[in-house]
This record gives C-alpha cells, structure tokens and sequence, in this order.
C-alpha cells in the first residue's frame, strides 16, 4: 500500500491510497470515526478503474491528524501481532 500525501493543514489529512479496496479503508474510517480526537473521516473511491482511493480525516482543535492516523494504525498492527491459526 503506497500512501501520497495530498493535503496536511491544520488539523486536516487528505491521503491518495494506491493499491487498496474498502477493506483496509473501511477498517481506518470505522476506527477513526470512534476515537475522540476525530470530527470527521471518509474515504473516496472514484472510478474503479481509472481513480486511485482518496482518505480525508479532520480532527478536533489542537490534534495532529497524522499522530492520530499513526496511533490508530499502530493500535491496528498490535491487535494482529497477538494472532494465531489453529
């Protein structure tokens, strides 16, 4: 997953998403939108075959968007970490 940053202002991030669907996205929208630093994400997919998926996070007064992002992924990774097929 390569990530391209298009905006990082104040306390909005706006991503561009190379090589994923709604999985992953989904998971990153779900999250943020449940954590108390965040007013607001979504993301955009376009056309499927020419637009590569778009992710737009705003968060409240005084947050950094991307610490926020970073912890929710770290947060992400630690979960799977403990995993185990049987």
């Amino acid at each position: 997953m390569a990530i391209k940053v298009l905006l990082n202002e104040g306390g909005e991030l706006r991503l561009r998403i190379t090589e994923e669907s709604h999985t992953a996205l989904q998971l990153f929208r779900s999250r943020l939108n449940e954590s108390k630093d965040v007013d607001y994400s979504n993301y955009f997919i376009g056309h499927p075959e020419l637009d590569e998926p778009e992710f737009y996070l705003r968060v409240k007064k005084g947050k950094d968007p991307a610490k926020v992002l970073k912890t929710l992924c770290s947060g992400i990774t630690s979960e799977f970490e403990g995993l185990t097929l049987s």
